[in-house]
C-alpha cells in the first residue's frame, strides 16, 4: 500500500510538473507572439519617422535654397535702389522742370511707361518683338535693364 501511495504521489508530482511545463510553454508562446507583433509595430513606426525626417530635411534644403535666392534678390534690389538714388541726387528736378518743362515731361512720361513695362515683364507678360530683338540691356528697357534675357545673370542690375 505504501507503494501505491508513493506511486500516486509521484504521479501527482509528475502531473503537476507536466501541467506547469504546459502552462509555461503556452504562456511563453503567447508572449512571443505579442512581442513579435509589438516589434513589427515599432519597426513600422521607425520607418515612418525616418521617412518623415527625410522629408523634413528635403523641405528644409528647399526652403534654405529659396531663402538664399530671396536674400540675393533682395540684395540686388537694394543695389538697384542705391543706383537710382545716386542718379536722382545728381539731378535737381525742380529747376529742370521750370527751365525745360517739355523735355522733363517727356522724360518722366517715358520713364513711367518703361517702369510700368518692367512690372508687366516681372508679372509674366510676353516680351514684345522690340524687346526680343534688343541688342543690349539699355535698348531692352532703360528702367530695368537687368531683366534683359541676354544678361548672363538676369537678376543683376
Amino acid at each position: 500500500m505504501i507503494k501505491v501511495y508513493a506511486m500516486l504521489i509521484i504521479m501527482a508530482v509528475l502531473a503537476s510538473v507536466g501541467y506547469g511545463a504546459y502552462w509555461y510553454y503556452t504562456d511563453s508562446q503567447q508572449r512571443i507572439a505579442t512581442l513579435t507583433a509589438n516589434n513589427a509595430k515599432v519597426e513600422a513606426a521607425i520607418q515612418q519617422s525616418e521617412a518623415a525626417i527625410a522629408s523634413i530635411q528635403k523641405d528644409m534644403n528647399r526652403v534654405n535654397t529659396q531663402l538664399a535666392k530671396v536674400n540675393q534678390d533682395f540684395a540686388n534690389i537694394r543695389s538697384q535702389n542705391s543706383q537710382l538714388a545716386q542718379k536722382l541726387e545728381k539731378i535737381d528736378l525742380g529747376i529742370l522742370a521750370i527751365n525745360k518743362t517739355s523735355s522733363i515731361e517727356r522724360a518722366i512720361n517715358g520713364g513711367t511707361k518703361n517702369a510700368g513695362r518692367c512690372f508687366e515683364i516681372l508679372s509674366g507678360a510676353e516680351l514684345t518683338v522690340t524687346e526680343k530683338e534688343a541688342k543690349d540691356a539699355k535698348s531692352f528697357n532703360k528702367e530695368c535693364p537687368w531683366l534683359w534675357p541676354g544678361n548672363s545673370q538676369s537678376t543683376q542690375p
